[in-house]
């Protein structure tokens, strides 16, 4: 892909095959720029992003706090729907959420894209499985002093849950970064369009003979998500190490 992306169009199709490209171009970029507006695209990507991965994480930590440490009737039955949550695939639910947002009036709006995506079953597994083991006396001293469940969430749970707190937040910016089916249903105007449709309209517009500007818009795609896991990954290999040991 990077290579290609590089490449004139016409050595991409060249026989016998070469590896490097013989002049490197930034020529593909440019015109993936020009053909579609990838930077409304970026823009309409960063806000989804953005907005839907803190609300989910903040509903995620919410949620397995309140399974970790509060006592409330039926708490293991409600964690176990949670458990059946993550066996349900997603585009079952699509019917009825696109139902539900045409309904209130969201199609074609941000609101529309982020709201059906908030609850993160898994995120509220993992995190509740790291929360399980942390020591418990330091949350007994925390209560001691007076201090609240926001307030132990906020200044004590969530600074020893660091691992497992940016393994759910990075697993939810790249499920809403790369959601595909779920933007194109809901949105049907250029402006509203996020990064991975605007590939697709790339894609019906230019055909597929311009391989070098396919590819050059495929990596500015994905390159965001390629660095945000180079630098979080360490912290992944931690929170799903740490919860995978816990009952």
């Amino acid at each position: 892909m990077v290579l290609a992306a590089i490449k004139p169009n016409d050595e991409i199709y060249q026989w016998p095959f070469t590896p490097w490209p013989s002049e490197p171009t930034t020529e593909n970029f440019s015109a993936a720029l020009a053909a579609a507006p990838f930077d409304q695209f970026f823009m309409n990507s960063l806000l989804v992003t953005t907005v839907g991965a803190t609300v989910k994480v903040a509903l995620a930590a919410l949620t397995a706090y309140a399974f970790a440490f509060l006592p409330f009737p039926g708490k293991k039955w409600l964690f176990l729907g949670v458990l059946g949550a993550l066996m349900v695939p997603g585009h079952v639910t699509l019917l009825l959420n696109y139902s539900t947002i045409s309904n209130l009036g969201l199609i074609n709006t941000y609101a529309g894209i982020i709201l059906p995506g908030l609850g993160s079953a898994f995120g509220t597994f993992l995190l509740r499985q790291h929360f399980m083991g942390l020591p418990k006396e330091v949350l007994e001293a925390a209560e001691l002093d007076g201090a609240g469940h926001l307030r132990k969430l906020w200044s004590f749970v969530l600074p020893m849950s660091k691992p497992a707190v940016i393994t759910v937040a990075l697993i939810a910016v790249i499920d809403e970064w790369n959601d595909f089916i779920w933007p194109l249903l809901v949105t049907n105007t250029l402006d509203m369009r996020t990064m991975p449709i605007g590939l697709m309209f790339l894609k019906q517009s230019e055909g597929l003979d311009d391989w070098g500007m396919i590819m050059a818009a495929t990596l500015m795609i994905v390159l965001p998500m390629l660095l945000l896991f180079l630098f979080a990954q360490k912290y992944i290999i931690n929170g799903m190490a740490g919860a995978a040991v816990r009952r």
